[in-house]
């Protein structure tokens, strides 16, 4: 979960590897560092902190044409200088930024103690510097794979040797790397947006694959030392993308870019056919005839993007009438799960490097089961390696907290059940309709955007409570999960979301006069069940704050905060409810004083167990 970045040309490397650590901060903020070859000597600066702290110490003399870099998440050790990246061999003359995990570094420790190393860091890192160091003989890709050799685990690496000013060597193995190309320059990052200020041209290094770089020239090679051609792709994204304008914070941005988001999920590449009331999407490679043989689905991923799964199977069984359910995928990798000819996998990821998603994926694909990624970074891992997919158009997502994704999640998941439904039973009328209440969605996110300022007073009122319940039932019993996670990663106040219907079988013995419950009230099969559970919690002097599409008075007479949206299908409600929920858990920890884009403890991509 760290990001990491380096850089090789004619320029002065600092400027550019600080600009690239800050579009990476995502990735990770406990700590920061950055190595450059400076005066014919191995520099490296390294602060607990955020890239602020490490930028105030840099001196302006600081100079280099080759370095690396690196924004930690901590996985081992404390959170300190000596811990922080880069980590340098015991002879100061190799540097290493890391991001993924080295499982038997334990035990490469123990022997490299024995013949002598010592160790300054209590990181996994550490050791890749000194195997380095140990088997550099002059050849830094000799030295490189011997090492690569000794590793089990997760690992994305930048490489520079003091002896060999004019490369840089990376290395993956589970944590992604992309290159990209420029004029006289080329860089090496964990991640995109941190080369897109330098060049659009990119290519993905791959699982067991090292690459070499100089100014003007690339080479990679597998753990065979086999020469791998690469395929350079434009990246689209606009720079405008990656700042946050006039808003506060990312988080705020994301929200309000909302209605846009949602057209360009639809929008893309045509993928409404208003005339035949369906959908199409490219790059699934399935044959027509195929989604016949489908007999049941799995949709999968962790945290936000589950519960997006969660509502995608909701979608796929109502309206595709395909038995579907969706699993998170760190417990789905460790089953033996069964993979039968007529099974089709969804993995959904944000960034399409989860690692739990990840590997679950490859675990389905070598039983002989068909994967399909959801994701939204182009040339991610798996939107290479699933056997088809839809990329969900929701540009890049800066927050750590996902809110554009999930909402671009669902609606891909919409698109997929209208598709498959109308193929079995949805009509032409019903399906016309259907894309009539998605191609209005926008307008309605307007419009409660517009409403921001109650959902602010909302969030002033609730913020010093300790505990919030989310409840909700239906299709929209996701989103209370959703919400629920939203206002505790971001704002660190205890929630949990249940389903409504769930309440008495446990999670009511919660409910006093200081826990307030929320609850997602729409119209629809569940409409009078929701309010039969609103007045247990009444009955028990619980505070219930309703987010509804409907006015009905009974809601309005049970609840003590009252926010209105407008009216949908139910089977598009959650692009709606999920809005407000959004609002008030980013007002109530902006309101607290929290870092909202990076709230503490978590990091935007996942890759790592």
């Amino acid at each position: 979960m760290c990001g990491i970045i380096g850089y090789i040309g004619n320029k002065n490397a600092v400027p550019i590897l600080m600009e690239g650590l800050k579009r990476l901060e995502y990735r990770g903020y406990d700590s920061s560092g950055i190595g450059l070859i400076n005066r014919k000597k191995l520099s490296v600066h390294k602060k607990e902190g955020k890239i602020s702290v490490l930028e105030k110490t840099l001196s302006k003399t600081i100079h280099g044409k080759s370095g690396i870099a690196h924004t930690r998440w901590a996985t081992h050790g404390q959170v300190n200088d000596i811990n922080a990246h880069p980590q340098v061999s015991a002879n100061g003359r190799i540097a290493v930024v890391h991001n993924g995990i080295i499982d038997n570094y334990s035990s490469l420790k123990s022997r490299l103690t024995s013949e002598g190393f010592k160790f300054q860091s209590e990181t996994d890192t550490e050791v890749i510097a000194h195997l380095l160091q140990k088997y550099y003989t002059g050849d830094p890709e000799e030295a490189v794979q011997k090492a690569l050799a000794q590793l089990d685990g997760t690992y994305g690496l930048i490489i520079l040797f003091l002896d060999h000013p004019d490369i840089l060597i990376g290395a993956r193995n589970g944590s992604p790397l992309v290159v990209g190309v420029g004029e006289k320059e080329m860089l090496l990052a964990s991640d995109v947006n941190a080369l897109i200020a330098h060049t659009r041209q990119v290519f993905y290094v791959e699982d067991r694959e090292t690459v070499l770089i100089t100014k003007d020239s690339y080479k990679t090679v597998n753990m065979n030392n086999s020469v791998v051609s690469k395929q350079i792709e434009k990246i689209e994204w606009e720079m405008a993308e990656f700042e946050k304008g006039d808003f506060n914070h990312f988080m705020l941005k994301e929200i309000f870019e909302q209605p846009e988001v949602i057209r360009r999920s639809y929008g893309g590449g045509g993928r409404l056919l208003p005339g035949f009331g369906t959908a199409k999407l490219g790059g699934l490679n399935i044959e027509k005839s195929e989604y016949f043989d489908i007999d049941n689905i799995v949709t999968m991923g962790m945290g936000t993007a589950y519960y997006a799964a969660m509502i995608g199977a909701y979608l796929l069984e109502n309206m595709a009438r395909i038995p579907t359910v969706a699993e998170q995928s760190s417990e789905l990798r460790y089953r033996n799960t069964i993979v039968r000819k007529g099974t089709l996998f969804f993995a959904v990821s944000q960034s399409g490097e989860t690692l739990d998603t990840l590997t679950a994926m490859r675990e389905i694909q070598n039983r002989g089961g068909r994967v399909l990624g959801i994701c939204n970074s182009v040339g991610s891992t798996i939107a290479r390696e699933s056997d088809g997919g839809v990329y969900i158009h929701a540009g890049p997502e800066i927050a750590v907290a996902s809110t554009k994704a999930f909402i671009s999640q669902v609606s891909v998941f919409f698109l997929l059940a209208l598709m498959l439904g109308r193929m079995r039973d949805i009509p032409t009328s019903a399906g016309k309709q259907y894309i009539s209440e998605l191609t209005a969605i926008p307008d309605k996110i307007s419009e409660i955007l517009e409403k921001a300022d109650e959902l602010k007073t909302l969030a002033n009122k609730y913020k010093h409570y300790k505990n919030i319940l989310f409840l909700s039932r239906g299709i929209n019993y996701p989103v209370a999960l959703e919400g629920a996670l939203k206002l505790k990663e971001i704002s660190y106040i205890h929630a949990e979301g249940f389903s409504a219907g769930d309440i008495k079988h446990g999670p009511i013995a919660l409910v006093n006069e200081e826990t307030p419950s929320l609850f997602i009230v729409t119209k629809g099969e569940t409409f009078d069940k929701l309010l039969g559970n609103m007045e247990e919690i009444k009955a028990r002097k619980g505070k219930v704050i309703a987010i509804s599409n409907s006015e009905d008075n009974r809601i309005k007479d049970l609840s003590d905060d009252f926010f209105l949206i407008p009216e949908s299908h139910e089977m598009v409600s959650p692009l709606l409810t999920v809005i407000p929920l959004q609002l008030f858990a980013y007002y109530i920890a902006d309101a607290l004083g929290k870092d909202v884009d990076q709230p503490r403890n978590l990091a935007k991509t996942v890759t790592v167990e």
